[in-house]
């Protein structure tokens, strides 16, 4: 698998957000990322790959395996992060905002970060991505207890889930276990 660790990332856009996607792969080359690019690769291409196709193609890679994470970009972001979601194992998120961001990775793990042209700057998209890639699961929340269990319990299940059995199961879902978890604020000290 290529990882966030060795600097490997998985691309993908269309028309609409290529613009976008250009201005982040330059931004990730310049700070030693290989980036693999399955969209749309050229502002002329004749009969550009439509958003869902590509969020299709980029989630199948996530799915199996051969990438850690990915990052998506559309006119909005929605479109493409709907198909990459339909791939299982891909927990795609849109985001606008670099708190968003960080939360997406530490609090829910998206593994599939989507971005839409139409409404995030380049400045914004290259400091989405840095701050994306450079956490996980978790990270930075770790005086706070249960955190990362809790979080990863909701990712463990996401991934077992079966509509069909859920459906059965008088849309219960099948639970993996369980970890008490309540709001708190950052503590002062910290």
């Amino acid at each position: 698998m290529k990882t966030i660790k060795d600097k490997q990332i998985l691309v993908g856009a269309d028309f609409a957000g290529f613009p976008l996607k250009e201005v982040v792969v330059e931004h990730l080359k310049n700070k030693g990322w290989n980036v693999t690019d399955i969209g749309v690769r050229s502002a002329d291409e004749e009969e550009p790959e439509m958003f869902h196709r590509i969020g299709l193609k980029v989630g199948a890679k996530i799915a199996e395996k051969e990438f850690e994470r990915a990052l998506l970009f559309c006119g909005t972001g929605m479109g493409i992060h709907i198909a990459a979601s339909k791939c299982p194992g891909v927990h795609a998120g849109v985001v606008e905002s670099v708190p968003a961001a960080l939360r997406a990775i530490t609090g829910n793990g998206v593994n599939v970060l989507a971005m839409g042209a139409f409404y995030v700057a380049p400045q914004m998209a290259k400091d989405i991505v840095d701050v994306y890639l450079n956490a996980e699961l978790g990270s930075g929340y770790e005086w706070w207890p249960n955190f990362y269990e809790f979080h990863k319990l909701a990712i463990d299940e996401l991934n077992e889930f079966d509509y069909e059995e859920f459906k059965k199961n008088g849309f219960e879902i099948k639970r993996l276990g369980d970890y008490p978890l309540s709001l708190m604020d950052k503590p002062d000290n910290l």
